[in-house]
């Protein structure tokens, strides 16, 4: 036997793949499958999810966290007095809310599917367009937004301030009872980054207990670097590469269309581009993509199986609109795989997800 041909079958092999990948060593295995466009010297591959770094200008209190979460369950936020943060961030519903898009003031419906806010502390942007810096600058959109909470910001703080029962949560957790914007930002952002996942069986599995996968769960691993290019965009710990890219979700000339990142940037080039999520607790987080179409794991993995297939609508070619038809990311493409290996890819991502676990709500101050 050659040694090519031995290398072959040792990446082929379900148990030699068992061995490998849950050798507690990363470097012993298989190596990914990259895209050229992948730049090999700042690839990181997936693994175990190191602790969670604060920032410098806003870091870890009790006390602190404490008050981002009484805010984040808190719905006098909201012009209404009804819409909290966790209105479309259910911790019982993997921090989303399980809908296609969510619902906000008076009912109406948002533009786009609720990104669960677990292990967000990992994102270098977000939301589905990146428009927020950080955690800290996400937590104000939601409150001013027409469609979400509906509040000016400064009518939101004032309704805060008033409320006697949350002068000693200030004090606790910035040193004065003094209530500002800037406060009530860094406080629940300072919370949102303690909403962590625990280690999942894939965690697990690679730290050393082999037994944890079934043979299909292994197969899928590999697919999953390899064949099924996922690793291309969904690598690092977070299962993502914190960048955009345009899978063909635009639905250019529909009345669903979205041009994504391009509506910050305004850049030519980022029409269709969304930001990767996570698919760390992806079994829980259905319906899925930022527009909530994809009811299934099987929809997405079959979406991309295809190549990522976008419709033109062939009218607007030739026409003003044309400059502007998105050009989908050179990472899609058909990818040939058989049901037995979508089925092990599907059963892979499963692995992701942990157990839901019970939060105690926080007693709202008066």
């Amino acid at each position: 036997m050659s040694c090519k041909e031995s290398k072959e079958e040792t990446y082929t092999n379900i148990e030699n793949l068992r061995v490998l990948y849950s050798s507690g060593d990363a470097t012993a295995w298989p190596k990914p499958t990259l895209d050229s466009l992948i730049d090999k010297r700042t690839f990181i591959d997936i693994g175990v999810l190191p602790e969670i770094t604060f920032p410098k200008d806003n870091t870890y209190s009790k006390e602190k966290v404490a008050l981002g979460k009484t805010l984040f369950f808190d719905p006098r936020l909201s012009v209404s007095g009804q819409i909290a943060c966790a209105s479309c961030h259910n911790p019982e519903l993997a921090w989303t809310d399980n809908t296609t898009r969510s619902f906000g003031h008076d009912r109406q419906t948002g533009g786009r599917n609720s990104m669960t806010i677990l292990n967000s502390g990992y994102a270098h942007t977000l939301f589905w367009d990146g428009r927020a810096s950080s955690l800290e600058d996400q937590a104000r959109f939601p409150i001013g937004d027409p469609l979400e909470m509906n509040e000016q910001l400064n009518i939101a703080v004032d309704k805060i301030s008033e409320i006697e029962g949350y002068k000693p949560l200030f004090e606790g957790a910035f040193g004065n009872d003094s209530v500002s914007l800037k406060r009530i930002q860094y406080a629940i952002a300072t919370f949102e980054r303690t909403i962590k996942s625990p280690k999942s069986k894939f965690d697990k599995f690679i730290s050393g207990k082999s037994d944890k996968f079934t043979d299909e769960e292994v197969l899928g691993l590999h697919l999953f670097r390899t064949k099924a290019q996922c690793i291309n965009c969904h690598n690092t710990p977070y299962f993502s590469d914190n960048k955009f890219h345009n899978d063909g979700q635009t639905l250019f000339g529909t009345k669903n269309e979205d041009f994504g990142r391009y509506n910050v940037t305004k850049n030519i080039d980022d029409i269709g581009k969304f930001r990767t999520p996570t698919i760390r607790e992806v079994s829980r987080t259905g319906p899925w993509m930022h527009n909530g179409h994809f009811p299934s794991l099987l929809d997405i993995v079959e979406f991309y199986n295809l190549g990522n297939p976008a419709v033109i609508q062939k009218k607007y070619l030739g026409t003003a609109r044309d400059s502007l038809i998105p050009k989908p990311s050179p990472f899609s493409r058909k990818l040939h795989l058989d049901k037995t290996e979508l089925n092990a890819l599907i059963a892979f991502m499963e692995t992701l997800s942990t157990p839901t676990r019970r939060i105690l709500l926080p007693e709202l101050p008066k």
